[in-house]
Order: C-alpha cells, then structure tokens, then sequence
C-alpha cells in the first residue's frame, strides 16, 4: 500500500462526511528512507530496485546455469524470453551487427520491465521507474553506449558526420539541419528515451492511486457505495491495462536503444 493509500485509509474519511478526498500529490512518491549504510540512505523504490536486479539475476542464473538439450520448464521459459529480445529487436533492429548488444538489451528490458511491475505486486505496489532518477539513469547508459559506439566505429570525424550530417542533401540545407541534427541526435534523445518512460509510469500510478482512494471515499452510505462499486470496477480496468503499458514501456525502451545503436553502427559518408 502506498503512502497515499495508507494515509486515506488511516482518516477514515468518507464522501458525504465533513471531510476532503485525499489526492494523491508529490508525496505518494517521496518516501523516508528504511534504514542507512554508512552514508548511504535506502528508501522503498532503491530496495525495489536492488530486489529486482537480484530477482533478475537469479531467473535467469537458475535457467541457464545448467543447460540441457531438452529444456526444463524454467530453462525454455528463459531462452523463450532471451530470445524474444535476442531475435525480436536486436536481430530486428541492427541485424548481425547486433550480437555484441543482445546482453545490454535483454538487461535494459528486463530491467525497465520489472521496474514498473512493482507497481502491481502486492506490498511494493509502486513503479519504480516513476522516479524521475532511474528513467534518467538509464537513459544516460544508454546515451553514453550510443556515443561511444557511434564515435569507436566512424572515427572522430566520421562520429560528427554520423550524428550531424545527413547524406544526399543540397549543401546549403546543411546550415539549418546540421545543428537541429545535433540537438535531435545528442539533446532530444536522451531526454525523450527518460521522459516517456517517467510519464506513462507515473501518470498510471496516479490513476490507480486516485481510483483506489476514491472507492475508499465513497463508502459509507448507498449512493457512495455505488459510486464505490464503478470505482473499484475502474481500478481493476486500469491496473489490467498498466499490465500491457509496462510491458510496452519496456519493449519501447529497448528497441528505441537498439535503433540509436544501429544509426551508430552506419558508416557516415
């Protein structure tokens, strides 16, 4: 149950009643921290996220630490996921070329993906990747691999006709597109690939939260049990339908990587 939950609950507040609804605001994601080590504060979405880095690690250890030639249950499900990224967007997206970065995609994926799934497993019941901070994180690996892929493959000079400098085009356009180029390749990128992932994740938290607390609301005579009823009902529509946002959230993230390491891997010309 989240802080804004919890605080509607604890009010026993109810429409009708001589009392506001209690919105979720700022503080459904600030959270104190749970304990410290030395210096260093732990609060719920860091947990959550050294949790499901371990949970990661451990599926896919467990899968493939022992291979066979016909699979167990839980070896076919990790190379059926494995492969959905290894074929499905690396193979998809930057060809044979690709090889080397089937590890960070399927890392980027999975990770994103169980970012935001916290939000429906009971007791986190938060998307980690509503914080601003870890979209951020991610988007500057991925940045920071874009470009040094981009510059290790075309050479100094090649990097900045890569990044800038389109082909085929009359010289004189060159003066317009070449910075809008810039700023769209190593400025918009970055921030676009953290900002989509932030916004879908934090704006499904709210629209859950504001439903659960509303059904909370609601209750206390006839009429407000059946405007209980419908938001409840609402609830459950939204969580289901944050199921398919975070798995494409996930899946978005990663092929948009995989397209930024294809353009890097182009020959400038």
């Amino acid at each position: 149950m989240t802080d804004a939950q919890t605080l509607a609950f604890e009010t026993n507040c109810h429409l009708f009643k001589d009392c506001g609804f209690q919105a979720p605001s700022v503080w459904s994601f600030i959270f104190d921290p749970l304990f410290t080590v030395g210096s260093v504060e732990f609060n719920k979405p860091m947990l959550l996220a050294i949790i499901g880095t371990f949970a990661i690690l451990a599926f896919f250890w467990a899968g493939f630490s022992k291979p066979k030639v016909v699979p167990g249950k839980l070896q076919m499900v990790a190379e059926a996921l494995y492969d959905f990224v290894h074929r499905g967007i690396a193979k998809e997206v930057i060809g044979k070329k690709g090889e080397p970065f089937v590890p960070l995609l399927v890392s980027l994926f999975f990770f994103v993906w169980i970012l935001n799934l916290w939000a429906l497993i009971p007791l986190a019941q938060f998307p980690v990747s509503s914080v601003i901070a870890y979209p951020v994180g991610l988007a500057l690996v991925v940045w920071v691999t874009y470009m040094t892929v981009t510059f290790r493959s075309n050479g100094f000079v090649g990097g900045i006709r890569n990044l800038c400098v389109p082909s085929g085009l009359p010289k004189p356009i060159y003066v317009l597109l070449t910075p809008l180029e810039f700023i769209s390749n190593v400025i918009v990128r970055p921030f676009t690939l953290a900002v989509r992932l932030f916004a879908n994740m934090f704006a499904g938290h709210i629209l859950i939260l504001i439903f659960t607390i509303a059904t909370w609301y609601m209750l206390g005579t006839v009429l407000g049990t059946v405007y209980a009823g419908a938001s409840f009902i609402m609830t459950l529509v939204i969580t289901v339908f944050e199921m398919f946002i975070q798995a494409l959230q996930a899946y978005v993230f990663t092929v948009l990587t995989a397209t930024y390491l294809s353009q890097a891997l182009e020959e400038a010309h």
